[in-house]
């Protein structure tokens, strides 16, 4: 079967003078036969389609209905097949094709040096973290495991007042996140900072301490579609729990808050196991309003009571 649906991709073609519209749904319908995962950004093989073709063409997605019906020229036509292509093929997501997401409103730079990102934490920096603190007492912002910054970053941008530390071990995506710092201009207000968790910012107390750090354990890393398998494991992979991680910020975390602070904390489908490994812990798990899950609350008075 395999072998019959790589023949059939090869010989497939769009329409020689192929319409906006035209190229994404044949990249869309090539993708379905290929078999693609979804989950860096999209959620289906339309919206990826489009991502790529409006790429390669140097659109706009604000244009969208503008642009459907226009005709692309040969090498916008060529650049997009190739992208489409090497999507099919390589199995990368469409990020990493483009080097470009969005997150929070803002446009970030990654690569295969950082996770794509993706957290509905997104949300959280939009509403300035209301209403779990005084948008006016956050002066001080810590992201752990930055990766490509865009926590960090985004936060800086809600917060123009406020001074952000973006914390990762990996030097690579530190590099990457620099170039993000650089780009959103806000090198007076972001700090890249190389720690294993909180152990190169000794001292250090923040308003709000929010991760998004590595938390797949073994199993579902065996199980993960190839696409994942193409992003840092570093960023993915939390030990057989996929806790270890998450188990060091929580021991770690009241010491470099604020009284009034707050600790956010992104732990996808280890919810559970979380949760049965502290029972007791009094987790506010929050809801989002675009989708998603697995992000705990705690404040700083929690975090030392039950220390």
């Amino acid at each position: 079967m395999p072998a019959k649906k790589s023949a059939s991709r090869k010989s497939a073609a769009p329409p020689e003078r192929a319409t906006v519209a035209q190229l994404i749904s044949f990249a869309a319908e090539q993708f379905a036969i290929a078999g693609l995962w979804f989950g860096h950004g999209t959620d289906n093989a339309v919206d990826e389609a489009a991502e790529l073709v409006f790429f390669a063409a140097g659109l706009r997605h604000d244009d969208a209905d503008e642009v459907y019906g226009q005709v692309l020229k040969a090498p916008q036509r060529a650049k997009a097949l190739e992208l489409i292509e090497r999507r099919i093929r390589e199995r990368v997501p469409a990020a990493y094709l483009t080097h470009r997401m969005w997150f929070a409103g803002h446009e970030f730079y990654v690569d295969e040096r950082v996770l794509v990102p993706r957290s509905p934490i997104a949300e959280l920096i939009e509403a300035q973290f209301r209403p779990w603190i005084d948008p006016g007492k956050v002066q001080r912002i810590l992201d752990i495991g930055t990766g490509s910054g865009c926590i960090a970053i985004a936060a800086a941008l809600a917060f123009p007042e406020a001074k952000v530390d973006a914390a990762d071990l990996s030097p690579d995506a530190l590099a990457v996140t620099r170039k993000n710092i650089e780009r959103h201009a806000v090198e007076q207000r972001v700090r890249a900072v190389q720690s294993d968790v909180f152990d190169g910012l000794k001292g250090e107390r923040y308003d709000v301490i929010v991760s998004n750090p590595p938390y797949v354990g073994d199993e579902e890393l065996a199980g993960l579609p190839e696409e994942y398998r193409r992003e840092p494991v570093m960023g993915l992979h939390g030990g057989r729990d996929g806790l270890d991680i998450v188990h060091r910020i929580l021991d770690q975390a009241a010491a470099h808050l604020q009284p009034h602070g707050i600790l956010i904390v992104e732990v996808g489908n280890s919810e559970e196991a979380l949760v049965e490994a502290l029972p007791r812990m009094p987790f506010t798990w929050l809801d989002f309003e675009r989708g998603g899950g697995g992000v705990f609350l705690l404040t700083r008075d929690q975090l030392v009571a039950k220390s």
